[in-house]
């Protein structure tokens, strides 16, 4: 097998690989509301509880259509709600010893208050389900510390009824600082905007493949950097303002609206890589405006589990970054992965960026057709 037929051959494994069915369910992390009251710590918390009572290690997958047990969490996924609560209330025992709350140090056994399973809607969707937890705290309780077992992913942990509430984000596995009960533990601008980075950069790596896709559609379109400037520059801005609109609430579209046309978007920079020779003048104005609806993709991100109201800007700049980071990084992989060894080459648009772009418009173009024909 010559060079050219091995390149086309791992494209069309690539394209395989990734035009996965629709029942894909992007790992989300689980929000914890906590206050005390009458002596308890009560935390209210919104999962993907599908994912815990399948066994599913949710830092071993970005989406539950990879994971060892994806039959299993389409089952329970496709349950009525009472029958996902029952499902859950048997569970709860093996979840239970893997919360761990701590008062001033000393271990808090949690019991399980209610659970909410969501009704099945759209079972090409994630399903947000609520539900509650709550343990007695000593007399005198100042600080409490909270985390879980990392295989129930990450956790956004926010405080109810106080001043200054504590609102973060923990990596899966992570146990919260010590959180003072009466208030005063706020992030400062430094803290929020250190926090949130990681949190944008894993929405592009390992979670935002059909961005990664776009923006390699970017990169095989010249192997020149000024192309690659231009269409990097106009989707970063683009994406940052709708970003930050999205997030303060002046714009929203449904994902019934933005996910096609992102997939979409993925279909025409790949088409258009490999009838055009170079960077057309319309290109960069195009790329903006797709920009614009990838800003909103990443806004319902944020819009799943909020950014703390004291370091609110801060914090979307944080997360910003880190989106930006985690492009610059998939360009810096394809460059050195094909653009560095190969991108000088007489051969290299015919036998790596077209056959490249061909596989990426094939898997937009199926993307787009289950987000649009067969999620209706």
């Amino acid at each position: 097998m010559g060079f050219q037929g091995f390149i086309r051959l791992l494209l069309i494994l690539l394209t395989v690989t990734l035009a996965r069915p629709v029942t894909a369910h992007e790992v989300m992390p689980a929000i914890a509301d906590f206050e005390l009251r009458d002596g308890r710590l009560h935390l209210d918390i919104r999962a993907n509880i599908e994912g815990f009572v399948a066994g599913i290690d949710l830092t071993a997958v970005s989406d539950t259509n990879t994971a060892p047990q994806a039959v299993d969490y389409d089952t329970l996924r496709a349950l009525p709600p009472d029958a996902l609560e029952d499902r859950f209330r048997a569970f709860w025992p093996r979840m239970a010893e893997r919360i761990f709350v701590r008062a001033d140090g000393q271990d808090v056994p949690v019991n399980l208050d209610f659970v909410n399973a969501g009704e099945i809607g759209d079972v090409n969707l994630a399903r947000a389900s609520t539900f509650g937890i709550s343990g007695p705290l000593p007399a005198g309780t100042q600080n409490v510390e909270i985390g879980w077992a990392a295989q129930f992913g990450a956790l956004v942990l926010r405080q109810s009824g106080v001043e200054e509430p504590y609102d973060g984000f923990l990596e899966a596995g992570a146990m919260s600082p010590p959180i003072r009960l009466a208030g005063g533990d706020s992030m400062t601008a430094g803290q929020a905007l250190a926090a949130y980075v990681p949190v944008g950069f894993d929405h592009i790596v390992p979670k935002g493949l059909d961005h990664i896709l776009f923006v390699l559609g970017l990169f095989f379109l010249s192997t020149r950097l000024g192309p690659l400037l231009w269409q990097v520059s106009a989707f970063t801005l683009a994406h940052t303002v709708t970003l930050a609109l999205g997030a303060l609430g002046y714009v929203n579209l449904p994902p019934s609206v933005v996910e096609p046309v992102i997939a979409a978007s993925i279909v025409f920079v790949a088409v258009e890589n490999i009838v055009s020779q170079g960077l057309n003048p319309w290109r960069p104005v195009i790329v903006f405006g797709f920009g614009l609806l990838h800003g909103l993709g990443f806004a319902s991100v944020l819009g799943e589990f909020g950014l703390p109201e004291g370091a609110f800007v801060p914090a979307l700049i944080g997360f910003n970054v880190g989106v930006e980071l985690g492009q610059l990084f998939v360009i810096a992989v394809a460059f050195l992965t094909v653009g560095f060894w190969f991108g000088r080459k007489p051969w290299y648009r015919a036998r790596i960026a077209v056959p490249a772009s061909g596989a990426i418009a094939a898997v937009g173009a199926w993307w787009f057709f289950e987000r649009t024909l067969l999620a209706s």
